[in-house]
C-alpha cells in the first residue's frame, strides 16, 4: 500500500466537511454553557440570591432533558438543515432579547424568560445539527469526525465559561471606577496584623478629589500555620454581620433542610449493612491533633465621595490573578448607596488549610456597570448567531437523505410511529442496555474524583489545594480527554468500530485503577497524581468515542434525528440514575473502598457490550 493510500483510508475524502462540522458544533456548545454556567456568573454578579440561582438556573435544564418529546416535529415539518439555519436565528433573537431584559426594572424574571427561550430553541438545534450531521455524512465520515464535533463543543464551552466571562469583566472594569487591587501572599513571614477597628475608619470630609474606592492596607501577608477554626469562623461571621447591618449586602438565607424525623427504617438497616459489611475499618483518632483553618485577610474600603441619593455604587472584590487557594470567603459584591457610604464594607479572603507552601495571589476591587457589561456579551452573542446563521444557510450542504417525513409524523398516529420504530428495531433490549450502562462505572467515578482529590489524607484524600485540583483537571484533564476522543474517531474511521469496540470499553474502565491505587498510596507527588488523571482522561475521552459511535448506530435508517435523540436521551438516564447515589456509597464505603467498588461496577459495561449487534464494517471507509 503506498502512502496515498494510507491517508485515504485515514481521512475522508470529501474535505467538505471541514466547512461546517467545526462551526455547527461550535454553535450547538455556545447556547449551553451561557445557560448553564455563564448565566450563573451573571447572576451572581446582579446581586441574585444563591438559592434563586441555584433553583431557577437548574430549571433551565429541563429543554435538553426532555427535546426527544418535540425531535419527531423536527423530523416531521421541513429538513434538518431548514431546521438548523432556523434555530440559530431564533437563538440570536433569544440573546438579544435578553440584552434588553437585563435592562428592565425586574430584570430577573424577564431575563429567566428570555434565558428559557434560548434553551428552548438551543435544544431543537441540537436535535436538527445531531440529525443533518447522520443525514449529511456516511458511516466512514461520522466515525472519523466524532472525535472533531466533541473538540469543537469542548472549545464553545471554554469560550462560554471563560472568554465571555472574561470580556464582561474588561467591559466592566473599564466602565466603572479606576481599578484598585489587594495583593495577598501566605508565607513564613510575619503575618499582617487583622485589622477589626472597622467602625473607626471615617471618610476625610475635606477630600474634595475625585469619587474611587479607598483601601485601608493594599498588601497582606498570611501565616502558613493557619489559625483555630473556631476563631476563624468568628471572623468570617463578624465580617458578614458587620456588611449586613450596614446594608451592603442582603442578609444570607438559611440554608434549606429536610423535615425533622429519623430517616426510614429500611434505609437505616441498608446503610448499617453496606457499612458494617463493606466499609473501612475505624481509625483511631490522633491524640492532641488540633485542626487547623486556613489564615485570613480582612480588607476593609469604603468610597471617598458620596454617593447621588437614589442612585447607587455597585462594587466587585475577586481574585484576578495567582493561586486560586487564596480565596474570598466573604463580601464579593457590595451595594453603596447614599445612606451607608460613609462606613466601610469589609471583604475576607482565606488561604486553603491544605497549603504548605509559599504562594500568593491578586486581587481587583472593580466598580463598573455590571448590567451595561452583560448587556453588551449578550449583544455580541446576537450578533455571533446571526452570523452563524447565514454561514450554515451558504455552507452546509443540502444530502439526499435530508428530507422531512411530512406531515403525517405530527398527526397523533405519525408521533407515535418514530417511538414505537425505536423500540421495534432488532436487538434494542441489548441496544438499551449498553446505552445505559456502558458508562455506569464513569458516572459514579466523574462525581468523587474532585472530592476525592480535595479531601484531607485523614479523609483518605490526596490534599490538594483547589489550584492544584484546577490544573489537573482544567488543564492536564482537558487536553488528555480531548486528544483521546480524536484518537479514538480516527481508529475507528481507519478500521471500523467493531475493531476497535473491545480495546474502547477496557480504556473507559480500565484506567479507573489509578484512582484504587492513588486511594491506596495517596502519594505525595503532583506529577504522579497529574499522571494518572491524564491516563484515566485519555481512556475516556478514547472509549467514550465507541458510544457516540453505537448512538449512530443505532439511529441509522428512518426517523434518525428521533432516534439519535432517544439515545443521547438515554445516555443522560444511564448518568444521572447511578451518580445520585454516588456520594452516599462513598460516605459508607470510604475512598479506596468506594474506587474498588468502581472496578466491580465496570462489569455491567463489558457485559453489555457482548451482546449488542453491530455490523463488521459500521465506521469504516465505505461503509453506510
Amino acid at each position: 500500500m503506498t502512502h496515498a493510500d494510507a491517508a485515504a483510508n485515514s481521512a475522508p475524502a470529501d474535505r467538505g466537511p471541514w466547512r461546517w462540522i467545526p462551526s455547527l458544533y461550535f454553535a450547538e456548545g455556545v447556547p449551553y454553557v451561557v445557560v448553564m454556567t455563564a448565566a450563573v456568573i451573571m447572576y451572581k454578579r446582579l446581586g441574585v440570591s444563591n438559592r434563586d440561582i441555584a433553583w431557577f438556573t437548574s430549571v433551565l435544564y429541563l429543554p435538553w432533558v426532555v427535546k426527544p418529546l418535540w425531535s419527531m416535529v423536527v423530523e416531521g415539518l421541513g429538513t434538518r438543515r431548514r431546521w438548523t439555519v432556523a434555530m440559530q436565528t431564533l437563538v440570536a433573537a433569544g440573546f438579544a432579547a435578553t440584552a434588553l431584559a437585563l435592562n428592565l426594572g425586574d430584570f430577573f424574571r424577564y431575563s429567566l424568560a428570555t434565558l428559557a427561550f434560548v434553551a428552548f430553541m438551543s435544544a431543537t438545534h441540537d436535535v436538527a445539527a445531531d440529525g443533518f450531521y447522520l443525514d449529511a455524512l456516511d458511516g466512514h465520515q461520522q466515525a472519523w469526525f466524532v472525535g472533531i464535533r466533541s473538540t469543537f463543543y469542548r472549545l464553545a464551552m471554554i469560550v462560554g465559561q471563560g472568554v465571555l466571562v472574561m470580556l464582561a469583566g474588561l467591559i466592566e472594569t473599564s466602565s466603572g471606577l479606576p481599578l484598585e487591587q489587594v495583593r495577598v501572599e501566605i508565607s513564613d513571614a510575619e503575618p499582617t496584623p487583622l485589622v477589626d477597628d472597622w467602625a473607626n475608619w471615617a471618610p476625610d470630609e475635606s477630600d474634595d478629589g475625585p469619587q474611587r474606592i479607598l483601601v485601608r492596607n493594599e498588601a497582606f501577608t498570611l501565616a502558613l500555620s493557619g489559625r483555630p477554626p473556631a476563631e476563624a469562623k468568628q471572623l468570617i461571621e463578624a465580617a458578614r454581620e458587620w456588611n449586613v447591618a450596614n446594608k451592603f449586602h442582603p442578609a444570607p438565607e438559611a440554608p434549606a433542610t429536610l423535615a425533622p424525623g429519623e430517616k426510614p427504617g429500611w434505609i437505616a438497616r441498608l446503610e448499617s449493612f453496606v457499612r458494617d459489611t463493606f466499609g473501612p475499618p475505624s481509625r483511631e483518632k490522633q491524640d492532641g491533633a488540633e485542626r487547623r483553618a486556613g489564615d485570613l485577610a480582612t480588607i476593609v474600603m469604603r468610597v471617598a465621595r458620596p454617593i447621588e441619593p437614589g442612585s447607587n455604587l455597585v462594587v466587585q472584590f475577586d481574585r484576578s490573578a495567582g493561586d486560586p487557594s487564596l480565596a474570598v470567603v466573604e463580601g464579593e459584591r457590595f451595594v453603596v448607596t447614599a445612606d451607608n457610604w460613609r462606613r466601610p464594607f469589609v471583604a475576607v479572603v482565606q488561604a486553603d488549610a491544605k497549603l504548605d507552601a509559599p504562594s500568593q495571589a491578586a486581587f481587583e476591587i472593580r466598580s463598573g456597570d455590571v448590567r451595561l457589561s452583560w448587556t453588551i456579551v449578550f449583544y455580541a452573542l446576537a450578533g455571533l448567531f446571526c452570523l452563524a446563521a447565514v454561514y450554515h444557510a451558504l455552507a452546509l450542504p443540502r444530502p439526499p437523505g435530508d428530507q422531512p417525513h411530512g406531515d403525517s409524523i405530527v398527526s397523533l398516529a405519525g408521533l407515535a410511529e418514530p417511538l414505537v420504530s425505536y423500540f421495534r428495531k432488532p436487538g434494542i433490549v441489548p441496544m438499551l442496555a449498553f446505552l445505559l450502562l456502558y458508562r455506569f462505572a464513569e458516572s459514579q467515578l466523574v462525581k468523587i474524583a474532585s472530592p476525592f482529590l480535595l479531601d484531607s489524607r485523614d479523609a483518605g484524600g490526596l490534599a490538594l489545594t483547589t489550584g492544584e485540583v484546577g490544573f489537573v483537571y482544567g488543564t492536564v484533564g482537558v487536553v488528555m480527554l480531548s486528544l483521546g476522543g480524536i484518537v479514538g474517531g480516527i481508529v475507528a474511521a481507519r478500521h471500523g468500530l467493531k475493531r476497535w469496540l473491545w480495546w474502547m470499553v477496557l480504556a473507559i474502565n480500565l484506567p479507573n485503577l489509578a484512582y484504587v491505587v492513588l486511594s491506596r498510596f495517596q502519594p505525595e507527588s503532583f506529577l504522579a497524581v497529574n499522571a494518572a488523571v491524564a491516563v484515566e482522561q485519555f481512556g475516556y475521552g478514547f472509549g467514550f468515542t465507541a458510544y457516540m459511535l453505537y448512538c449512530m448506530y443505532v439511529a441509522r435508517g428512518e426517523h434518525k434525528t428521533v432516534h439519535y435523540a432517544l439515545c443521547t436521551g438515554a445516555m443522560a438516564l444511564g448518568m444521572m440514575l447511578p451518580g445520585m447515589v454516588s456520594g452516599w456509597l462513598q460516605e459508607l464505603l470510604g475512598y479506596e473502598r468506594f474506587f474498588l467498588w468502581i472496578m466491580i461496577a465496570t462489569i455491567p459495561s463489558f457485559a453489555a457490550t457482548a451482546f449488542i449487534p453491530l455490523d463488521a464494517d459500521f465506521g469504516r471507509d465505505g461503509a453506510a
